[in-house]
């Protein structure tokens, strides 16, 4: 799954689990009956799990462009100082005396 794939599938979740929720509770306000709200959110959060989790073809429109291992070792990765690594910052202790 792409970067922009993974986009889609969390916004798809994310609305599919809210309409089943808002379904599930309507349902059961209008049926009076929390098990069977239970029940719908349940078979929403099924289906949610079913549509968004596979890696499905739509959902890697835009694949990575990885470059090959020669054109790698032509431009390798540049390497991180240690004061760079550390934050650049110094530590100041809290028991610090005014002398």
């Amino acid at each position: 799954m792409d970067w922009l794939g993974q986009k889609r599938a969390e916004m798809l979740m994310q609305v599919l689990l809210v309409a089943s929720a808002v379904a599930a509770f309507l349902v059961g306000y209008v049926r009076a009956d929390f098990q069977l709200m239970l029940l719908v959110y349940a078979g929403g959060v099924v289906l949610t799990a079913l549509v968004t989790v596979p890696n499905w073809p739509f959902f890697n429109r835009n694949p990575l462009k990885w470059l090959d291992a020669a054109e790698a070792e032509r431009h390798p990765r540049p390497q991180v100082s240690a004061g760079a690594a550390a934050g650049g910052k110094k530590k100041s202790g809290k028991n610090k005396t005014n002398q």
